[in-house]
């Protein structure tokens, strides 16, 4: 083996070269964005006859903005649908026009306009009381799923979220996407999702802008989300906006909600594992506004109380906080700040664990003129976990993995006549702490493993047009990305065998060692055949430079990020989808049939019996090739006054072709799943009940079998069937719920109401795992046979929640 330690060398020179190259075509990048945006700001002021109609649609208590709010225009047939920062823009000429504001849940808004020049009106919508009857999951929008220039998009609000029945009460609206066409739970009860046959680390989680690379708690069995924190949800199956990118399969877009800036406000609940407790403080009236939230589970206060001496030493709960300050600076600024923090702990007499989550982002809003808005944010998250195990009389040994991101972004608005233009970059600085392991005590066997950090830069700089012609609606754009790895680092070469031939250091901090760029275009595209039905189409290319070192398919908290470099490159996707829209029963059903082609190279899959914990040479392990999914979705969203949920259908495939995996076959995905169904409704009896039922089913999760054995000495050696060849039993589940509203007396604020529900209805044991078990025979040991026994996690589960406001 040749070792190297690389300082400022000629490779040194060569990389800063290419770096400056890069730089310079980002920055002429930027320029032909500039000219872009000039120009069409100039050909909008060559038609005089045209005016623009722009603003914002906020929340009368709140002023949070409201996403994907319905802008409608009678006369013209048509309308806008704002966007994530609540702002709208129409295109008309000189005259009077009947604008109607609509958005799920609020009260809806008619103004007329007499239009003689550009003219901006902001809107504030006032919520509806939050009866069930209006938990729908459409409301007579103007059909806004026609409107949008944009595919495989869910959004969904948390009075929807609200009403869906969920494992042992804890509203969750990771699981509520799971039932989505398209999205796939990776295990029973689980947080972890696939979309479209991607892995769940192709999913980028952000809260408001801040990635979220742990999503979920108790060992994945619900999500970090408090849905008493949360305003709006929206999923991205592929077609994301260019300001978002670094991942191959889906945005998962959350935004904290902002406190009531008029009314001071407390709203909570109390279920058998969890309580939850949401306070909001208007500090200055219509000003500035304070909203606090936390949850924690007390699973680990009845523990004391086993007969078990064992489990009377342990330990096991989970907590989130949450916290938004939002403050009004004048009619051109806002200015907010939020966070988020969260743990689990798991402690018993020979081990313990703990995981969580620090987020947090600074936003400043500023209009320069009525077309032209900036935003700025300065945003930091960070990811870490520490595992400790005990032995009798061998001391004990830990270890410690943390990943951090430092990140700045810019971005732009223009409001050009039809035209919706936003540009900007987002700089990143992600730090990787992959692993140390210590040992504890004088005793111990463990020696200490120490495997080096990684550093990396990411920029991106991107450009995004929303465009509206006619019956056309357009939306398309540019994201220029560079990733480069930087010192101090070491970085090991492999040979054919991936056993390590050469090592090199890079002893400068910040030393540029490696880099990488890509361009990702976006576009789609919506026609309006007439005012009930459209066609779309879409088609992006996405790069991801970061991944996660898994072994199982249902994820762990215990799983490590790794980094693009020298001997991993950024995985890529190509993605074209097409679909049908159809509303029915004046848009009270909505109706969509969406296929979808996704090809993605640099596939990255493991050896067989991989070592993924604390193993510098990690990158050895990896195996590299290409994959592919595609398939039909099914939507059918329906929104009456006592009824309303949705029915939806997924037929696909996903399969790998791997070098040195599977004799270099092609082989399934293990998130293939050839059929997915969910069936949810929500019925308003009267104003005290309501009730919401679930049915889900999937296909079998491809799996691998032993299909022989052969002895070695004493020892008993399993032969695997090809990778993924064998299935495991299909899914299936149903979930109820009912929820009693207290009687409300007039003049008093208090709220309350219980929800009872039922996980699993019909006690289906849903396989988690195959484990399979020599049992020896009858003639003292000298025969045995090998037994599979099938492990389900989650029988029939009864839960009951109180939940309250004030």
């Amino acid at each position: 083996m040749h070792t190297t330690i690389s300082g400022n060398s000629p490779h040194d020179q060569h990389e800063s070269d290419t770096a400056r190259m890069w730089l310079g075509i980002a920055i002429r990048f930027v320029a032909a964005v500039a000219a872009w945006t000039l120009f069409g700001i100039a050909v909008n002021a060559q038609t005089p006859a045209k005016h623009s109609v722009g603003g914002t649609v906020t929340d009368v208590a709140t002023g949070t903005p409201l996403v994907g709010a319905v802008v409608y225009v009678d006369e013209l047939g048509t309308g806008a649908v704002t966007d994530a920062d609540g702002r709208y823009a129409i295109d008309v000429t000189a005259g009077q026009y009947s604008f109607t504001f609509s958005y799920m849940g609020y009260t809806e808004v008619r103004i007329v306009l007499n239009i003689r020049s550009d003219t901006r009106r902001n809107i504030a919508l006032e919520s509806k009381e939050e009866t069930i009857g209006e938990v729908t999951v459409n409301s007579n929008r103007k059909g806004d799923n026609l409107l949008r220039a944009e595919m495989g998009v869910e959004r969904l609000q948390s009075q929807t979220i609200k009403a869906v029945p969920v494992l042992m009460g804890e509203t969750d609206l990771v699981k509520v996407m799971q039932l989505m066409p398209g999205v796939q739970a990776t295990g029973e009860g689980s947080t972890g999702f696939s979309v479209r046959g991607g892995n769940p680390d192709q999913n980028l989680v952000l809260i408001d802008d801040a990635t979220i690379y742990n999503a979920g708690h108790f060992m994945g069995f619900f999500s970090i989300f408090n849905n008493d924190a949360v305003s709006n949800v929206q999923l991205y199956k592929g077609d994301l906006p260019a300001q978002h990118g670094g991942r191959l399969s889906s945005l998962l877009d959350v935004e904290m909600a902002e406190a009531d800036k008029q009314r001071f406000r407390i709203k909570g609940g109390i279920g058998i594992i969890a309580s939850r407790l949401t306070v909001e403080i208007p500090v200055v009236k219509d000003r500035t506004s304070v909203l606090l939230s936390g949850r924690r589970t007390y699973y680990d206060l009845f523990l004391p109380l086993a007969s078990d001496e064992m489990l009377k030493e342990c330990r096991l709960y989970f907590y989130d906080l949450n916290g938004k300050i939002s403050h009004t600076v004048n009619r051109n600024n806002h200015i907010t700040l939020s966070g988020y923090m969260g743990s689990d702990y798991f402690e018993m007499p020979y081990a313990d664990m703990k995981f969580g989550n620090k987020c947090a982002t600074l936003k400043w809003n500023h209009i320069f003129t009525p077309n032209i808005f900036m935003d700025a944010s300065a945003i930091t998250t960070q990811s870490n976990y520490h595992n400790r195990i005990a032995f009798d009389d061998a001391g004990s040994a830990a270890e410690d993995y943390m990943i951090t991101d430092h990140s700045g972004k810019l971005s732009f608005t223009v409001l050009a006549g039809n035209s919706r233009i936003n540009m900007g970059w987002l700089t990143t600085r992600h730090h990787l702490e992959p692993g140390t392991a210590y040992g504890e005590g004088d005793k111990s066997l463990i020696g200490d493993i120490d495997i080096a950090d990684s550093y990396a830069w990411e920029h991106n700089v991107f450009a995004e047009n929303t465009q509206n012609i006619g019956r056309l609606n357009l939306r398309y754009g540019l994201r220029f990305t560079v990733f480069t790895n930087v010192g101090k680092a070491t970085v090991y070469t492999y040979d054919e065998l991936y056993e390590v031939a050469d090592t090199t250091y890079y002893t400068r901090r910040g030393q540029i060692f490696n880099t990488y760029c890509g361009l990702e275009p976006r576009i789609s595209a919506s026609f309006s055949v007439d005012s009930r039905t459209s066609v779309k189409a879409a088609y992006a290319h996405t790069y991801q430079y970061l991944q996660q070192a898994s072994v199982s398919t249902a994820g762990s908290p215990l799983d490590v990020w790794y980094m693009a470099s020298p001997n991993v490159k950024p995985q890529q996707s190509d993605m074209v989808s097409v679909g049908v829209f159809r509303n029915f029963a004046d848009n009270r059903i909505e109706m969509s049939v969406e296929g979808f082609y996704k090809e993605m190279r640099n596939t990255i899959d493991f050896k067989d019996h991989p070592q993924v914990l604390l193993n510098e040479f990690l990158e050895g392990e990896l195996r590299f090739g290409t994959s592919r999914a595609f398939g039909t979705e099914l939507m059918v969203r329906y929104g009456f006054e006592r009824l309303s949920g949705w029915l939806a259908y997924t037929v696909s495939k996903a399969d790998r072709r791997i070098d040195g995996v599977n004799n270099n076959r092609r082989y399934l995905s293990p998130y293939h799943h050839a059929h997915d169904v969910s069936v949810v409704g929500m019925f308003n009896l009267n104003e005290r009940w309501s009730f919401s039922a679930n049915w889900l089913f999937s296909s079998g999760a491809p799996t691998t079998y032993p299909v022989a054995r052969y002895e070695v000495g004493n020892d008993i050696v399993p032969q695997y069937a090809n990778r993924n060849s064998n299935r495991l039993p299909h899914y299936h589940r149903m979930d109820v719920s009912a929820t009693y509203k207290c009687r409300h007396k007039p003049g008093c604020r208090w709220r309350g109401e219980w929800v009872f529900s039922i996980y699993n209805l019909y006690n289906r044991h849903n396989t988690w795992s195959i484990n399979f078990e020599r049992q020896d025979g009858n003639d003292g040991g000298n025969s045995y046979e090998v037994r599979a026994q099938n492990i389900y996690l989650f029988p029939i589960i009864p839960s009951i929640t109180y939940n309250f406001k004030f």
